[in-house]
């Protein structure tokens, strides 16, 4: 009987994730599979959770809802950011810059320019966006015992 995927499996696969006008964000069907043991932090629970009981050699997609991937897009996470924090760059509508905070790094896209301030989007830039994920598990490995 196969092992079908449970919290703690390690688990190889070729996934891709799809938004629903089609655009591949990311996939590996045309590369290496990924490998991960679930439960890790690795996958986000809404895409851990559809993998569960799944065996080695399924096929499948799954529509995961926004607050099941990204999140949802949250409209105070668009913030006023002094535009001197620029210095001299260029600012473009969609421009993406990494701003230092309390835990590191945090990406924000510019989504307005003003003369002395700069509206940017700190959401993941997949929030709000259902995603097709689609999976083939190549193998399911037990837990292993340390």
């Amino acid at each position: 009987m196969a092992l079908s995927i449970d919290t703690g499996t390690t688990v190889t696969l070729h996934f891709s994730l799809v938004l629903e006008n089609g655009h591949v964000v990311d996939s590996n069907f045309d590369t290496a599979p990924a490998t991960f043991t679930v439960g890790d932090g690795n996958l986000l629970a809404g895409f851990e959770n559809s993998l569960m009981g799944l065996v080695d050699g399924d096929e499948r997609e799954f529509l995961i809802q926004p607050e099941n991937a990204f999140g949802q897009h949250n409209p105070q996470n668009v913030q006023a950011v002094e535009r001197n924090n620029f210095e001299n760059e260029e600012l473009e509508l969609g421009t993406m810059f990494s701003f230092q905070n309390g835990d590191g790094e945090l990406p924000g896209v510019v989504v307005e320019v003003q003369d002395n301030e700069v509206m940017v989007d700190f959401n993941h830039p997949l929030a709000g966006q259902s995603i097709l994920f689609k999976v083939k598990i190549i193998s399911v490995i037990p837990q292993s015992v340390h």
